[in-house]
């Protein structure tokens, strides 16, 4: 039984490629949309805004129609608007009276299919039959870091290789993958984690302490991560003085790369750590690593200090995951819906704190980022709460 659902796993790994695809090619192509005149630099944020909003929107939704249309056919339609919404970004700006327009358009879609893979695929892979299913969550998150360093590192390449104006053709081969996913989910087994009707409704979770607990987690993970994701480049720009090119290798892919060393470690060595105590280590670590980059003089400290937060935060996400449904083992789509959308808010809520607080302070990202050090504090506040929330629990049983 294990044996057939290798097929399903090895779809949801790809999945999670798809999303760095998704959440990562069109950053790299702002500087050649602005050359084209098909936005302006103050209106570029928003096409990262609306994947973001977009996103948060289907994670909220989802929680009331992805038990009623079923799994399967939400998974492939979020594989195949992820795909078509990548080649949207070549081809409808072209046709369109509005280039912009076409671009939101693109990006919604795309946003649309990548919401509905971060729903589904973590309870997808939750509810395959496995003898350690931390192991298999981390192991899971660990391909949407390789997915990030795949499209950084692979789409630069190709654009210093061919030329900027070789972008489109970017477009259609990184549209490939997330097309015959769909095709590939169409024949692989699916379970789901609650019979029909058996799962929690929102307002049963809401009443649970340990669920608030969760959410607060998540929240700080996608914040943590985001806050210093987002500014990873330009801390290497600025702290290195090399070329974008190789400031996005330096920076975001660097921390891309260490995220997915870390979560590939925790699945080696998960049945030796416990989760909860290994979050709580985690959330330090990162504590540590946001006071010495915005704290130390020396611009290499800085960066050796973005690369540790990426390892830092990298079982954050996944960790929470596998916590949530091990301790709410009725939750269901509502569960993973909720920690998706907590999640999301934390990465639209920690650049945009970085972004504020550093231009109260003259531009000083290292104040930002400083500011930004509050969210590893709520990761570790979070954890000690859940397991007090536990520990009560059973003295009670």
């Amino acid at each position: 039984m294990q044996k057939s659902f290798k097929k399903t796993i090895c779809a949801c790994y790809i999945c999670y490629i798809s999303q760095g695809i998704v959440n990562n090619l069109a950053p790299l192509l702002f500087i050649t949309f602005i050359s084209l005149k098909w936005v302006s630099l103050s209106s570029v944020t928003l096409l990262t805004t609306v994947n973001f909003a977009t996103q948060l929107l289907v994670d909220l939704l989802s929680a009331y129609f992805v038990d009623k249309i079923g799994y399967r056919v939400c998974v492939v339609a979020g594989n195949l608007l992820s795909g078509f919404g990548i080649i949207g970004l070549a081809v409808l700006p072209e046709i369109l009276p509005s280039p912009f327009a076409g671009l939101l358009i693109s990006v919604v879609i795309y946003a649309v299919g990548g919401g509905l893979m971060e729903v589904l695929i973590s309870p997808i892979v939750e509810a395959c039959p496995s003898d350690n299913k931390e192991k298999s969550m981390s192991l899971l998150h660990s391909f949407y870091c390789w997915g990030v360093v795949l499209v950084v590192a692979l789409s630069t390449l190709f654009l210093w290789a061919f030329g900027r104006e070789s972008w489109r053709t970017l477009c259609f081969i990184w549209s490939v993958l997330p097309i015959l996913n769909a095709f590939f989910f169409m024949t692989v087994p699916i379970n789901t984690l609650t019979e029909k009707g058996e799962g929690m409704t929102l307002k049963e979770l809401f009443s649970k302490k340990i669920f608030l607990a969760f959410l607060l987690m998540m929240f700080s993970a996608g914040a943590s991560e985001l806050a210093m994701a987002q500014w990873a480049s330009a801390f290497a720009e600025s702290g290195l003085k090399v070329s974008k090119a190789l400031g996005d290798i330096a920076g975001p892919c660097a921390f891309a790369f260490l995220m997915g060393v870390s979560r590939t470690f925790y699945a080696k060595f998960s049945d030796r750590l416990k989760i909860g105590s290994y979050l709580t280590f985690c959330g330090c670590l990162c504590f540590i690593s946001y006071l010495f980059a915005s704290l130390s003089p020396a611009p290499i400290v800085s960066l050796i200090a973005c690369g540790v937060c990426g390892f830092s935060v990298g079982v954050m996400w996944p960790g929470v995951c596998s916590l949530a449904a091990k301790n709410l083992p009725r939750g269901g789509t509502a569960l993973f819906a909720m920690l998706a959308l907590a999640g999301d808010v934390g990465c639209s809520s920690g650049p945009t704190l970085v972004g504020f607080v550093s231009s109260a302070f003259n531009d000083s990202l290292r104040s930002g980022l400083l500011a930004a050090s509050v969210f590893p504090v709520i990761m570790i506040a979070g954890a000690l709460l859940q397991s007090l929330i536990l520990k009560k629990k059973e003295k009670c049983n």
